[in-house]
């Protein structure tokens, strides 16, 4: 771990209305993990976020935006997320995002085969429409035209974009765990 975790005692004054706001976002639609220590310090990609707030801000804005109302359905999102955490490797990533797919109803072998790279051959069309999508954008080239209208298809031109950008987002996640080394609880 490249930052040390801030007690909410040490914040500054500049941190303190941004951890109020992700602490209270963390509590309201990210249950299931853990993601603040018992001391209140906030842990995974919110320490990052909290030490440099010019930057964590937005990107918690972004992260409110895309969790507040989400047009796609939970295991569909869990799908996208975990093929981008499996992409990079991003360890509290997968390790909290396992959890919540288990809690949407994927099972643990479809989850064992994303994690793996792997597209699990037991998906939904929906689901399978939400991996080609992942899977496409993490390897780092245009969508391609039929994975893209299939998804338009399922989801709708709204739906869609939605996922689009949820890949986006997780691929900064992950960037963020990995870059300052987070851990992953024990």
């Amino acid at each position: 771990m490249r930052l040390n975790l801030i007690s909410p005692a040490d914040l500054t004054a500049e941190q303190k209305p941004l951890y109020d706001d992700m602490k209270k976002g963390i509590e309201t639609n990210f249950k299931g993990f853990k993601a603040i220590r018992e001391d209140g310090a906030l842990i995974g990609p919110w320490n990052p976020w909290l030490q440099f707030p010019a930057i964590g801000g937005p990107v918690w804005e972004l992260v409110k935006a895309m969790s507040s109302n989400p047009k796609l359905p939970k295991p569909v999102r869990e799908v996208a997320i975990l093929v981008t955490g499996a992409k990079f490797h991003s360890g509290y990533e997968l390790y909290a995002h396992v959890l919540m797919a288990e809690l949407r109803g994927l099972d643990d072998d479809t989850i064992a085969t994303i994690i793996a790279g792997q597209r699990p051959t037991n998906l939904s069309e929906d689901e399978a429409a939400a991996y080609d999508v992942a899977s496409s954008l993490v390897n780092g080239s245009i969508l391609p035209e039929l994975v893209y209208k299939k998804a338009v298809a399922r989801f709708g031109q709204d739906g869609a974009a939605e996922l689009i950008y949820l890949v986006g987002l997780y691929c900064m996640v992950s960037m963020t765990l990995n870059g300052f080394d987070v851990p992953v609880p024990e």
